[in-house]
């Protein structure tokens, strides 16, 4: 059986190997759900004291669960589900942790201690507790924020970093506690005062992250929940379960500290829960030479254009309208025109969430640039279309100062025209104004993604 350890050992490495590219993520994704059905059959095999009944009845469960919450979620949703998902990684890892406390013959001695085990138990148990209840609690908050809740801090500066310290202090309290303790009441009182207070400095430390930091905080909590997994496996000494939350805790750091480039963040303020206030600026929707546009103004700028460049944002998702833009850019294509779709790496509300929009409409792989690859080329673009996208188009990103200073943006302003398809002149997560919007090359279109989107291509068929 340990060789099935190791097949889906290799099937979940080449599983996260082929997420790296946009191209081969379907079949990647394939790989995990493949290894993850060998690691429970080897896992059922190897163990001998299994309640079949209780296991197939929650294998019947989730497995319906997943499926139906799969199918119904719609794209626009999609960061919200990882968020929870992500949740529910951490908490099934405490509740290892907390359950193996329980069953342990060892640990319901009340004359033994966890400490009087192993080291490894009297670390990665409480370890387990904590990280798991951090990323259940700070998950949900990152859930309702991402649903657009408005959810506050209720402390600010200085004051607000004391309290994170506090109970980071006594959650560590409560897990000596729980390690050294001989009586096993008090054990369990310890296990559930931790689990509570790991529960309430999850919800604190993402309480203050403003919706516009949110994809690196999804990426975060997507690691936090393979190390709570980790160490959940040196708790039940599975080491499957240990090589698999490593792998998911190392990777989501990888794309964390990507993030945190992409926004010109610093990893330490993300993990101190003090970066992206939800503040709105003053001016943030004075502006004063704003140029509209409809669609057949923009069908008549597209008849001219040699290469047009899609930026999409959140506003595309909202509205649905991927399909609708694909079929623009097939229309533009058979006119002879070069066709490509700009991606910021953080582009909607997370990590990749334009390219699994994108690529639910069947946009070619070859058309996604990323930003890095396409920024040097918009001064030779005739026309960028920015469908719902604010903050990363936002030239105030080059200025010395301001809250999204220094960040890496796609150079629109750079092009010939630029078409800024958004409902109104509301500023983006970071609560600013664009310059882009008054821009002299920019054309504004104040509709609907989707309604926008489709006057566009109705106008653009009627062109000769």
């Amino acid at each position: 059986m340990v060789y099935l350890y190791l097949l889906a050992t290799l099937l979940f490495v080449f599983g996260i190997k082929k997420l790296t590219s946009v191209k081969t993520c379907q079949k990647g994704n394939r790989l995990s759900e493949i290894g993850m059905l060998v690691a429970v059959v080897a896992t059922a095999l190897i163990e001998t004291n299994i309640g079949w009944p209780v296991v197939l009845a929650g294998l019947l469960v989730g497995a319906g669960v997943g499926a139906t919450i799969a199918k119904r979620t719609p794209t626009t949703q999609m960061p919200e589900l990882v968020a929870a998902l992500n949740g529910f990684g951490g908490l099934s890892s405490a509740l290892v942790a907390m359950g193996s406390l329980l069953i342990d013959p060892v640990l319901k001695d009340p004359s033994k201690a966890l400490g009087d085990t192993t080291l490894i138990n009297a670390i990665s148990t409480p370890a387990t507790i904590l990280i798991g209840m951090v990323t259940l609690t700070g998950s949900f908050v990152a859930y309702f924020k991402l649903s657009g809740k408005k959810l506050s801090h209720p402390l600010a500066g200085m004051q607000r970093h004391y309290l994170h310290a506090g109970l980071a202090l006594a959650a560590i309290g409560c897990a000596a506690w729980m390690v050294i303790t001989s009586n096993h009441t008090a054990m369990t009182f310890a296990v559930i005062l931790l689990a509570l207070v790991a529960a309430v400095l999850g919800v604190f430390l993402v309480m203050p992250i403003g919706g516009a930091d949110m994809p690196v905080v999804v990426s975060l909590l997507n690691s936090y929940s393979g190390i709570a997994g980790a160490a959940a496996g040196f708790v039940i000494q599975n080491p499957l379960l240990i090589v698999v939350g490593a792998l998911v805790g190392t990777s989501g750091l990888i794309l964390t500290q990507i993030m945190c480039k992409a926004m010109n963040r610093s990893l330490g303020n993300v993990l101190l829960g003090g970066m992206g206030e939800e503040t709105v600026a003053k001016d943030a929707k004075d502006y004063k030479n704003i140029k509209s546009a409809g669609a057949e103004e923009v069908a008549m700028l597209l008849d001219g254009a040699g290469s047009v460049v899609f930026v999409p944002g959140y506003g595309l998702a909202v509205a649905q309208a991927q399909h609708v833009v694909r079929e623009l850019a097939d229309l533009l294509q058979k006119r002879g025109c070069n066709v490509r779709y700009a991606i910021h790496p953080v582009a909607g509300r997370m990590p990749g969430h334009m390219n699994v929009l994108l690529a639910e409409s069947d946009v070619p792989y070859d058309q996604l640039w990323e930003m890095d690859r396409i920024n040097g080329d918009f001064k030779n673009t005739d026309v960028v279309i920015v469908v719902g996208a604010n903050d990363v188009v936002n030239p105030a990103a080059r200025l010395p100062t301001g809250p999204i200073a220094g960040m890496p943006i796609l150079d629109v302003d750079q092009a010939r025209t630029v078409v800024v398809i958004k409902r109104s002149l509301a500023p983006g997560y970071a609560g600013i104004k664009n310059p882009l919007f008054e821009a002299e090359n920019t054309l504004m279109v104040f509709l609907d993604a989707k309604e926008a989107l489709e006057a566009m291509v109705k106008e653009v068929k009627e062109l000769k």
